[in-house]
């Protein structure tokens, strides 16, 4: 078994994300290429966009810290520290309203 803690990786994330170009730094905290369930724990700088994008299959995102916004097509939704967002089947973009952390959680089809 192994644990970690999800405030102190959102926290490292964060500060790698606060010195990238992009705004963003993600790390993979459980699971991957081999697994069907993949869980990635992803900082952005206040102002980062994650351009639009399809998922690879059923996908949550747990907003740790901060504020973002989950956008796809005409419909948005706001997201703060705790809330759950169910990511839909469609394309989509994830824009940080604040400093933020959160922990995107993917099941691929198989």
């Amino acid at each position: 078994m192994e644990k970690f803690s999800l405030v102190a990786l959102a926290r490292q994330q964060m500060q790698a994300a606060s010195q990238t170009t992009s705004g963003t730094s993600g790390k993979t905290v459980y699971g991957g290429h081999e697994h069907v369930l993949r869980q990635t724990l992803i900082g952005l700088r206040a102002g980062a966009v994650m351009a639009e994008h399809a998922t690879p299959g059923e996908a949550t995102l747990h907003v740790i810290e901060g504020r973002v916004r989950l956008v796809a097509g005409e419909d948005s939704w706001d997201g703060r520290r705790g809330d759950l967002l169910v990511i839909p089947p469609t394309r989509h973009s994830l824009e940080a309203v604040d400093d933020s952390a959160v922990l995107l959680t993917v099941a691929k089809h198989r």
